[in-house]
């Protein structure tokens, strides 16, 4: 159920509408709007008296049931949209942010030239891999804490934020420790257990689509996240698998505007995972900010040929400069 409180609603009637949404077993989930409050509620019981209460209740102006599978990243649930604040970077506002940096973190001469370069050309967001999750067991898996160390050293250094991947539930408290932005991966989209541990979590996170996920799977994922808490979610659109195979996945461009008509979140674009190639990158960038996303994500080497990991897909310092420069005449940064 979703229920509106007049404009002029007192905190007493407030907090007598959400005891009696307790009172039918229901757990109450409030949000305060600028204009009003809005109270979503959850679980098992009799929707129709706890309805038929609550309508009456001093201060309700509506009460409605949800048919939708989705509660709380909706749109009915919370009409503006969804900004993130991060010390001072803003995601979901009326700029494009810049999430860019090394598929993973090598040492720290490469994760401090990757960084120089990012925020030399306006990104606020360092990404790097500290826990790789790689296809081969044979393949680098990363340097673990030392990579995180040195991720937040020099982020620290350049006023930057980081972003890196949490791989399981035993990696969050150190990743909390060292991270600004937690991501989940597509390979745990559907990891439910990691997804209720980062609901608990109160620092923002950044959910990549699963790459055999539907969009109302993508969102009853954030679903797991926001019931447990955590309402700092941004949506990543990083391509879907399919019979293809000039590129590494499906970068499916109508799943923005759906993203954003559906749900309040905002939306980030990895355009180097959904593509895994360089020379198609400019299109595909402005078709995806042209399309609503709020933000791009792409990784950025000073050596793409030497990297550890998917040197095929990133971007050397050049190359991500003219990508940035490109966007710059269209886009507000």
């Amino acid at each position: 159920m979703i229920i509106s409180m007049k404009p002029d609603a007192t905190q007493d009637q407030i907090d007598h509408v959400c005891e009696r949404i307790r009172e039918f077993g229901y757990k109450v989930h409030s949000i305060q709007g600028e204009e009003r409050v809005v109270i979503g509620v959850i679980g098992v019981g009799d929707v129709t008296a706890c309805l038929e209460a609550i309508e009456v209740a001093p201060g309700v102006a509506s009460a409605v049931r949800i048919s939708s599978p989705f509660k709380f990243v909706i749109k009915e649930f919370k009409q503006q949209r969804t900004q993130i604040p991060i010390n001072g970077v803003s995601i979901g506002g009326d700029q494009f942010v810049v999430m860019a940096g090394p598929c993973s973190v090598e040492s720290e001469k490469q994760i401090m030239e990757a960084a120089e370069f990012v925020a030399s050309v306006g990104g606020k967001i360092l990404r790097g891999g500290a826990f790789k999750p790689r296809t081969s067991p044979y393949s680098f898996q990363g340097l673990g804490e030392d990579a995180l160390k040195l991720l937040k050293e020099v982020a620290t250094t350049l006023d930057m934020r980081v972003i890196t991947e949490v791989l399981s539930s035993e990696d969050l408290p150190l990743i909390e420790k060292y991270a600004d932005i937690l991501q989940v991966g597509t390979r745990n989209m559907f990891n439910y257990s990691l997804l209720k541990s980062i609901g608990k979590i109160r620092k923002p996170v950044l959910l990549k689509r699963g790459f055999m996920a539907t969009i109302d799977e993508f969102i009853l994922a954030a679903e797991y996240i926001y019931n447990g808490g955590n309402e700092q979610i941004i949506l990543c659109e990083r391509g879907i698998r399919t019979f293809e195979t000039q590129t590494r996945n499906t970068l499916d461009i109508s799943a923005i505007p759906i993203l954003k008509m559906e749900t309040s979140l905002p939306v980030i674009v990895d355009i180097s995972h959904s593509l895994g190639r360089k020379d198609i990158v400019l299109p595909i960038a402005h078709a995806s900010l042209a399309a609503g996303a709020d933000g791009l994500m792409f990784e950025s080497h000073f050596n793409p040929a030497a990297a550890w990991s998917d040197s095929q897909q990133q971007l050397d310092l050049k190359e991500s400069e003219d990508l940035i420069r490109y966007l710059e005449k269209y886009f507000k940064f």
